[in-house]
C-alpha cells in the first residue's frame, strides 16, 4: 500500500473531532496541547523554501519533541531525548495497526538505506573517522534488508531517527555552519525522511492515540501571573 502524504491542514481537520471532545480535560490531557504544537511547527516548514534545509529540520525535530517530550516529575525538568523518543516511537508503531509508518518506510525505503549508508549521520564514525569507520558506520545499510524482511519497523525506525537525530545535534550545538556546503545532501535526505515520518506519526496518534496517555507534558502554557490569583487553569497556545 502506497503511504498517504497529508498536510496540516488535513491532519488539523482529521483531528477536529477529537479535539472538540479533549478540549474539555485539557488539565488533565495534554494530548491537544501537543497536537497543536506539533502542528504549529510543521505548517512552518511547509511555508519554507527548499533552500531552508537547516531550519526545516530543526522545525521538525521540535514538532516531533512536542509529540514525544516528557517531564520528569522527580528531577523536575525533561526527560532525556534518546529515552523519550525510542519509547514513543515503539508505542506508535505497537498502535499503528494501520501500518501508516510502516507504509512509509516502504515506499521510501531508498531513502531509508541512503540515511543508514551516510558515514556522516553515524556517531560511530565521529568516534574516530577513518576508512574503518566509514565502514563500520555503513553496516546498517545492509542490516536493514534483513530488517524489511522481517518486518522490524521499530528497529528500522529506530536507526533512522537516530541518525535524523545526529544532524539535529549538530546544528543545535552549533557544529554546522548554517548553509554550508558540506551538510547539504545530508540535510536534504534527513528533512525528507521527517517529511514523510511526521505526518504518518500523526495520523496514528488521530487514528489510535488520542485516547492515550501521552506523560506529562513539558511547560505547559500558563496565564500570567495576575490571572492566575482566580485560576490556575492552563491556556492551549
Amino acid at each position: 500500500m502506497a503511504a498517504v502524504s497529508v498536510t496540516v491542514h488535513e491532519l488539523r481537520r482529521r483531528w477536529k473531532p477529537h479535539k472538540e471532545r479533549l478540549v474539555a480535560l485539557r488539565d488533565q490531557h495534554p494530548t491537544p496541547i501537543r497536537f497543536h504544537r506539533a502542528c504549529s511547527w510543521l505548517e512552518r516548514v511547509e511555508e519554507m523554501d527548499e533552500k531552508d534545509s537547516d531550519l526545516a529540520i530543526v522545525s521538525q525535530w521540535i514538532a516531533f519533541n512536542a509529540l514525544y517530550g516528557q517531564w520528569d516529575a522527580a528531577a523536575r525538568q525533561p526527560l532525556a531525548d534518546r529515552e523519550c523518543w525510542r519509547v514513543f516511537l515503539d508505542r506508535i508503531v505497537d498502535l499503528d495497526t494501520a501500518d501508516h509508518v510502516a507504509d512509509v518506510l516502504c515506499e521510501h525505503k531508498p531513502l531509508v538505506l541512503s540515511l543508514l549508508d551516510d558515514e556522516y549521520l553515524s556517531s560511530l564514525f565521529w568516534q574516530d573517522p577513518c576508512p574503518k569507520r566509514v565502514a563500520q558506520a555503513r553496516r546498517g545499510k545492509h542490516e536493514a534488508q534483513t530488517w524489511y524482511l522481517e518486518a522490524n519497523w521499530k528497529l528500522i525506525l529506530d536507526h533512522v531517527v537516530e541518525r535524523v537525530y545526529l544532524l539535529r545535534c549538530q546544528l543545535i550545538h552549533g557544529a554546522a555552519t548554517c548553509g554550508g556546503k558540506l551538510n547539504r545532501r545530508s540535510l536534504r535526505r534527513c528533512s525528507l525522511m521527517m517529511g514523510h515520518l511526521l505526518p504518518a506519526i500523526l495520523l496514528v496518534w488521530i487514528d489510535f492515540g488520542a485516547d492515550e496517555d501521552w506523560g506529562i507534558l513539558c511547560y505547559p502554557p500558563m496565564q500570567p501571573a495576575s490571572a492566575a490569583l482566580t485560576s490556575n487553569r492552563p491556556l492551549v497556545r
